[in-house]
């Protein structure tokens, strides 16, 4: 008798102390110690591995709902634990295994969409050297652009369709030493839908004819329907310059240009693609002599064609058309091009990645309005070739070189551009 109550007293000494320790060392005020899963929770808790309601409670025996005991040993299986701290949560998963199978669909949305907004961008230098005699007089003008960009680019997921996204830009001027503010440059929505694309607010307006009438920014709405096959409408307003007239001299008033249009594009992985644009754009900057006989005008009515055989995922040869109906003078651009290589200019950069190119361009002021001018400027016709390399991943460097002519007064015009791009 003696020692069965010897035996008592010590399994009822050692019940207390476990009790005591596990009590001090538990953040969660209120998991009686009865509870069936109290020792793997304490330990988890610890552990720093499994977390409650954010006030440091589990609220113990109201069932914690089955969803809230989901959710909480959801997060904690994301967080991969090793060794012990696996172990319990294996055992505690093992218990709700019927009520996780239950839940899954639910817990596994609510863990897809916690903790996802995303922060990427890059640290951009560029150098441009550009030399212009656009009235052929012999004597070259030259200017020197000397920067760098520091852009962030968030992204914040809403649910499995919807993403709401940011572009913000510091300028530093390196010859002055002046720093611009930072800017919201873009912010615009996204939805995504199998074969279907919805974007709402300030975004990118990059068309089809890779870049050869737009490089900008605007206001409104894009669809994009369809995969291989894919239409695109898109509407809104334009509140940077439009950029009209002979030498690209008109300048921007108070109020934005409307801008409506539709891409038709086939595209394809290898071999042949194409497709054609329509775009209207309505602004009185265009009421000029430099932009129509009359200066009356001010809409322009823009078609364009682009086309391209795709020799496999590094050889590719491209070009473009497009003509203004609206414009009388510098009223056609066109474009062709020759890459070789793996260099996309993003992040996930690989060390290695490569690229070359060459080809020509024209870009008549009163149809590529707002083009990309790496290389060859509005207003001008030419050759240009470029090169780029990634020495580490995440790391390109770039160089680009334009030799040619003004296309109203067949002046000279040459641009060099170095870049060094840092991607995170």
């Amino acid at each position: 008798m003696k020692k069965i109550l010897v035996l008592a007293s010590t399994t009822m000494l050692i019940i207390v102390l476990s009790e005591a320790t596990y009590a001090e060392s538990n953040p969660f005020s209120d998991v009686p110690t009865g509870h069936w899963a109290y020792n793997s929770i304490a330990k988890l808790a610890v552990a720093g591995v499994i977390e409650g309601y954010g006030d440091g409670t589990y609220r113990g025996d109201r069932l914690i709902t089955r969803y809230e005991m989901a959710q909480m040993v959801a997060k904690a299986l994301a967080k991969n634990p090793t060794g012990t701290s696996k172990a319990d949560l294996d055992r505690l998963a093992a218990e709700f295994r019927d009520e996780l199978d239950a839940l899954g669909v639910r817990v596994s949305e609510l863990e897809k969409y916690s903790d996802k907004v995303t922060w990427s961008g890059k640290i951009e230098y560029e150098y441009d050297s550009i030399r212009t005699d656009p009235d052929k007089t012999g004597h070259k003008e030259k200017n020197t652009i000397n920067g760098y960009i520091f852009r962030f680019e968030p992204r914040a997921e809403i649910n499995e369709h919807w993403s709401v996204n940011a572009r913000i830009d510091a300028y530093v001027h390196m010859k002055s030493d002046l720093t611009d503010d930072f800017n919201l440059i873009r912010g615009w929505a996204e939805g995504n839908y199998e074969n279907f694309n919805i974007k709402l607010g300030k975004q990118e307006l990059w068309t089809n004819e890779s870049s050869l009438v737009w490089d900008t920014n605007f206001s409104g709405a894009v669809l994009t329907f369809g995969d291989k096959f894919q239409t695109t409408l898109l509407a809104g307003r334009l509140g940077e310059e439009v950029g009209g007239g002979i030498y690209g001299e008109l300048e921007n008033d108070d109020d934005p240009a409307n801008i409506q249009g539709v891409n038709l594009q086939y595209n394809a992985e290898h071999g042949l693609y194409g497709g054609a644009g329509w775009y209207n754009v309505k602004d009185n900057d265009l009421k000029t002599k430099l932009y129509s006989k009359t200066g009356r005008e001010d809409t322009a009515n823009i078609w364009t064609v682009n086309g391209g055989y795709k020799f496999g995922s590094k050889v590719n040869l491209w070009g473009a058309y497009a003509k203004n109906t609206k414009a009388d003078y510098e009223n056609s651009s066109w474009q062709i091009q020759f890459d070789l290589g793996n260099y996309v200019s993003s992040c996930g950069l690989t060390k290695g990645d490569w690229g070359l190119w060459a080809g020509y361009r024209r870009y008549g002021t009163n149809v590529s309005f707002s083009p990309l001018e790496d290389d060859v400027m509005k207003g001008t016709k030419g050759w240009f070739v470029g090169g780029a390399y990634a020495p580490m991943n995440n790391v390109g460097l770039m160089a680009k070189y334009f030799n040619g002519k003004y296309i109203t007064g067949n002046g000279n015009a040459e641009k060099l551009m170095l870049l060094v791009e840092l991607f995170y």
